[in-house]
């Protein structure tokens, strides 16, 4: 690893300075090694306590970097290749990332998936379902939680079980995995997703680091899906902070007397979040177009032979991302008995198809 690794690094140690101030000095000078050269630029009431820790930080820094060598983990600096992009547009991203695993960060297609540690049964089965049908339409999206309890922990073992790469983020160093109970599936994600953290090695899982990870979580996706949340808590947080960064967050709606459905239906009230109950509104939403579905599908012929009725609706759905039978018939100015006949023989044929909400788009 390079110098400009380990000035990083030496940034990050250093006591009295915070993560802020690393940061605006890293990108003053664009560098984290004439960061360290420009320590005089501290304001003058931390300057003293930073330039007497800077020997220690240092040593600090080349500790880190021996454990990072040895157990085979990537030291991201925030202008590295690797580092999430998405993440590095927020403000407050950290300085550096230590992420061991298989997964691309920077994946076309990224999400969030979060919720309560109290998981309720109809909760567990809305990650394995919707984790099984992301990994049908999407197979290639990086899914990304906490590896907590409830939630967290449910959505990462429903992507391992699908072949869906998935990304945990910790609130502590990569030297240990927390809770414990979730080493053998952490363990397993190496090899279909990782482990991603800003915190060094030695950091334990302090309350105050679960919500400085939330930003990670939040930042790093294009979208961030609520599953199941009480009014208050960490889901909660980290849906606000994806609203805040200008991300798309949804959130299954539940039952209005469960608790645990309580945070989700506030978010979909409040416009913080579009409600969902499946994948395939995700997909929609976000305007992501979905790989071929494995299996049989319909073949299209190549030349079919089109009804002049059928050749004006097949131009109408080619200029447009979908429309209903209604909005077709309004635009043909024919009965909906015969545009419902007419969308039924392309169907048949191949040439179109009904997806969720009533749309009708060209395959």
């Amino acid at each position: 690893m390079s110098q400009e690794t380990l000035s990083a690094l030496t940034l990050v140690c250093l006591k009295g300075l915070s993560a802020s101030m690393a940061m605006c000095l890293y990108k003053k000078y664009e560098s984290a090694t004439l960061a360290l050269e420009h320590l005089d630029e501290v304001p003058a009431r931390f300057r003293k306590k930073v330039l007497e820790a800077l020997p220690e930080a240092q040593e600090r820094a080349k500790v880190e970097l021996d454990f990072c060598k040895q157990k085979n983990i990537q030291v991201l600096i925030f202008s590295d290749e690797g580092y999430p992009a998405r993440l590095r547009e927020c403000e407050d991203a950290p300085l550096v990332l230590f992420y061991r695993g298989v997964a691309n960060l920077n994946e076309k297609r990224i999400i969030s998936v979060v919720g309560t540690r109290k998981i309720s049964g109809w909760g567990k089965s809305i990650c394995q379902n919707f984790c099984k049908e992301l990994a049908t339409l999407l197979p290639d999206c990086v899914v990304v939680s906490g590896l907590a309890y409830g939630v967290d922990i449910h959505s990462h073992r429903a992507c391992l079980e699908n072949s869906l790469p998935t990304v945990a983020v910790l609130a502590h160093g990569l030297d240990r995995i927390y809770p414990s109970l979730h080493r053998s599936t952490a363990i397993e994600m190496l090899n279909q997703g990782g482990l991603l953290t800003e915190f060094l090695s030695g950091t334990n899982p302090d309350k105050g680091n679960f919500v400085r990870r939330n930003r990670i979580v939040a930042g790093m996706a294009d979208a961030t899906i609520v599953i199941e949340s009480a009014a208050h808590g960490g889901a909660m947080i980290t849906a606000r902070l994806a609203n805040g960064y200008g991300r798309d967050v949804f959130a299954f709606p539940g039952r209005i007397t469960d608790p645990m459905s309580e945070g989700c239906l506030k978010l979909i009230k409040a416009n913080v979040a579009a409600l969902i109950t499946n994948a395939n509104d995700l997909v929609e939403a976000m305007n992501w177009a979905p790989i071929k579905v494995k299996g049989a599908p319909v073949q299209r012929d190549l030349f079919p032979s089109l009804t002049p009725s059928q050749e004006c609706l097949c131009a109408l759905l080619r200029a447009s991302d979908g429309l209903t039978v209604n909005q077709l018939v309004i635009a043909l100015d024919m009965p909906f008995s015969e545009v419902a006949a007419e969308l039924f023989a392309l169907e048949v044929d191949g040439v179109v198809q009904m997806y969720t909400g009533g749309l009708y788009r060209l395959l």
